[in-house]
């Protein structure tokens, strides 16, 4: 069997399911969600290799279909590699609106079978579905049946990993993909980590696997009989307790419903480096405009503001203001941003990325009405919520600043990434 023909092949299914007593805990992962939104859209793409991601020479790749997995593209790759690796890919522009929306119809469905709830991003999320057993059956019926509704309601894919404990539910759901179900026996759990490779132990990156090869450890099984006084001397006390504890499935946190947002933010890297003070302010105003439309829709509103200003030898730098007040409005993040800008002194120096966050985050309806500078009576504030409506019926593009309008129609519209932390 190929490479490709294995990428196809749908996962461990659960019909007889393993036996699930005591396994209460879920890890859900759409499957190449992106790109599983856009063939909803584009179904004669179907079967084709498709990459989501920036076009630009330095766009970068947000998500993969299988098809084009199975030519090596994988997710943050530049774009140029992928299309040197995958030249017959179609290549489709990242929709940011359109994800969340699909993901805010998936998560409904999470929180119809429970309340513990546990978002990692917009396409994965831990569920705690012991108290939903008498309701909706055992772990594993439960599992199936959020594939079914996603599969029914969204038309789109899950593979879902049913365990006693967060990792081995996500490793399981990682080891059934895509499309697939995979229960993991409490009593089994050892056996199933044992054969994997160490890289598969959450805290193992390329420099500790190579620490860890040294010591001629390649499966996880090899770590575990290793002593734990061992481990911390070669790797640190927390690091080597943490992997001897993972290596006997041993994973003592429990699925936590809401983790406020730290931050929100959105970034861009230019196809070419730009030392144009108007073409860094126009980017800085499309950026708060959607950092502000983005602190809206979570309900929040923050006090700090930050720039990331990356010159072209990456050398980077970033400024940062708190507000006497928190707010959600994009005038207010866009002036202050810009006057980051202006006063870190890089107006003639080439950029390649700037980015704008709002940190200090908390509910908007705790905050204080936060005017925007110069803002008449129902100014900015009904203007901005004016347009969020209309972005939510016709989509984010159909309203915008002028400054913006006149930037698309000059033909010199990016792709961008966003950021949560």
């Amino acid at each position: 069997m190929s490479r490709k023909q294995q990428l196809h092949r749908p996962g461990p299914q659960p019909g007889p399911p393993a036996d699930d007593t005591g396994c209460a805990i879920l890890h859900v992962d759409m499957d190449a969600f992106f790109v599983s939104v856009e063939l909803l859209e584009r179904p004669e793409l179907r079967g084709r290799p498709v990459v989501v991601g920036g076009a630009g020479p330095r766009g970068v790749v947000s998500a993969a279909s299988y098809e084009a997995r199975g030519f090596g593209v994988h997710s943050a790759m530049p774009m140029t590699r992928a299309r040197r690796l995958c030249p017959q890919a179609v290549v489709l522009p990242v929709s940011h609106g359109k994800y969340s929306r699909v993901s805010a119809a998936v998560f409904e469905i999470f929180r119809s079978v429970t309340p513990l709830v546990e978002g990692l991003s917009l396409d994965e999320a831990f569920l705690d579905v012991a108290g939903a057993r008498r309701r909706l059956g055992r772990p594993a019926a439960i599992a199936q049946l959020i594939r079914d509704q996603v599969r029914d309601q969204q038309g789109i894919t899950c593979s879902v990993g049913v365990a006693n404990t967060k990792f081995v539910a996500k490793l399981a759901s990682t080891r059934c993909k895509p499309d697939g179900l995979l229960v993991v026996p409490a009593d089994g759990v050892v056996d199933f980590l044992h054969p994997l490779p160490v890289a598969s132990l959450w805290g193992v990156g390329e420099r500790t696997e190579q620490a860890l090869t040294r010591l001629g450890l390649r499966t996880v099984g090899q770590l575990a009989q290793v002593p734990l006084s061992t481990l911390q001397r070669e790797l640190g006390n927390a690091l080597g307790r943490h992997l001897h504890e993972l290596a006997w499935g041993r994973d003592p946190r429990e699925v936590v419903p809401h983790t406020p947002d730290k931050s929100i933010g959105a970034e861009e890297t230019f196809d070419t480096d730009v030392d144009d003070p108007e073409v860094i302010r126009r980017e800085l105003l499309r950026l708060a405009e959607r950092v502000g439309a983005r602190l809206r829709e979570s309900g929040n509103a923050g006090r700090t503001v930050s720039v990331k200003l990356r010159m072209a030898d990456f050398k980077t730098i970033t400024r940062s203001r708190t507000l006497a007040e928190p707010t959600d409005l994009a005038r207010v993040i866009y002036v202050t941003a810009r006057e980051l800008y202006e006063g870190a002194g890089l107006e003639r120096v080439r950029l390649r990325l700037v980015g704008v966050r709002v940190e200090n985050l908390g509910p908007a309806g705790e905050a204080p009405r936060q005017l925007a500078f110069d803002e008449p009576d129902n100014g900015w504030r009904e203007a901005e919520r004016a347009m969020d409506q209309v972005a939510h019926r016709f989509g984010r593009g159909a309203v915008r600043p002028a400054a913006l309008v006149r930037r698309a129609a000059e033909g010199d519209a990016r792709d961008g990434r966003d950021g949560r932390q």
